[in-house]
């Protein structure tokens, strides 16, 4: 089977009711960016960027999965897919993604303030000051923030490298380095474009593009890419 790379932004979470920073004004549920999603921040006021995170947890917790996740995970069937997300929350294992890479880190684990390697899982919503890793160290959120390096690019540079495919879907490709993985996708390759606002991924050379969000626009480009490429 041909390995398809599906490489997905916070708009296909955005149709299941996850809100995005970049559609309040730079605000990130009425927080500048740089009070929560920063080193800085975390040192300023560690207590108002864990409850933050609470917050974003619960709301994750309580979004499902819609039609672009459900549809990656149906592609499954007929490609080895790999999903590359820049999203935090876990909607694509929840409607059956089995390989997923996240950037950005996972709403839904913690890890130590001052060891990164020591990551744990969080039961429920709230992670409480106070939380501490085996060492002894404060629990934070396991969130790359802005400013921090993203462990997991390289792995997902070595994917795009192998795909077959390649679908961009439900992201501004404005956050960098993620945006970046354009750039190492084969050029022989086919490449898919799933956003309704699709202007910058022009500068990116040749790609189809469907100015559709993700949960409409998703489950059409499957059922062409399994016409064109399983049959």
């Amino acid at each position: 089977m041909k390995r398809l790379v599906v490489f997905t932004g916070a708009g296909i979470s955005a149709e299941s009711g996850i809100k995005t920073f970049r559609d309040s004004g730079g605000l990130w549920e009425e927080h500048k960016i740089e009070d929560v999603a920063t080193p800085q921040a975390w040192a300023k006021n560690p207590e108002m960027v864990q409850e933050f995170y609470n917050q974003r947890r619960k709301q994750a917790l309580e979004a499902k999965p819609n039609a672009g996740h459900f549809v990656i995970a149906e592609l499954q069937k007929h490609f080895v897919v790999h999903v590359i997300t820049q999203n935090i929350d876990d909607l694509h294992e929840r409607a059956g993604s089995k390989k997923v890479v996240h950037l950005h880190g996972e709403i839904k684990k913690s890890r130590s303030s001052a060891y990164p390697n020591l990551i744990y899982n969080i039961k429920g919503w709230e992670l409480k000051m106070g939380d501490r890793c085996e060492k002894g160290y404060q629990l934070r959120p396991y969130i790359v923030w802005f400013g921090e390096a993203v462990p997991e690019m390289d792995n997902a540079i070595d994917l795009v490298q192998q795909a077959d495919i390649f679908i961009v879907a439900g992201t501004s490709l404005n956050v960098y380095p993620a945006a970046n993985l354009l750039d190492y996708a084969p050029n022989e390759i086919p490449k898919f474009y799933v956003d309704p606002n699709p202007d910058l991924v022009y500068s990116f050379g040749e790609i189809r593009v469907i100015k559709e969000k993700a949960g409409k626009g998703l489950p059409e480009l499957a059922e062409k890419l399994v016409k064109e490429f399983t049959t």
